[in-house]
């Protein structure tokens, strides 16, 4: 399973439920790697997407503790166990964990690979990736 994320030196990455920094180059690299693939996401990063709508051409599954969401073109699950579960159903080279901070914080364990960019800055954040150094 592999992660995907862009941090600051302080291995921040969100404030106010936005990206610290958009770079034209990562947003490339993050569609050339996650296109055609299976991401996972927890609910509030998929409500800072365009219209809240799912990535298109990609697998979304969404996690979320709200019992009643639904969003269409998404899996919806409701723990970390039963994302793993329907991860099972793809390989696992083509997963993708895309944020926010809680849902790093729980699938990282189970991630070969982090695809990280860090961004020579701090920005003011209140959210975090865990420091990997």
């Amino acid at each position: 399973m592999n992660l995907i994320v862009n941090v600051d030196s302080n291995w921040a990455i969100g404030y106010r439920g936005k990206l610290l920094v958009s770079i034209p180059e990562d947003m490339k690299f993050f569609r050339s790697e996650t296109t055609g693939k299976v991401v996972v996401l927890g609910r509030k990063t998929l409500d800072t997407f365009p219209g809240g709508q799912p990535l298109k051409n990609r697998t979304n599954i969404i996690l979320t503790r709200n019992p009643n969401y639904q969003v269409k073109g998404a899996i919806i699950c409701h723990s970390v166990e039963e994302v793993l579960e329907e991860l099972k159903k793809y390989n696992s080279e083509d997963v993708y964990i895309i944020g926010g901070d809680s849902i790093y914080k729980a699938f990282l364990p189970y991630c070969d690979v982090a695809h990280v960019t860090r961004t020579d800055h701090v920005y003011d954040a209140d959210a975090w990736f865990p420091n990997l150094e």
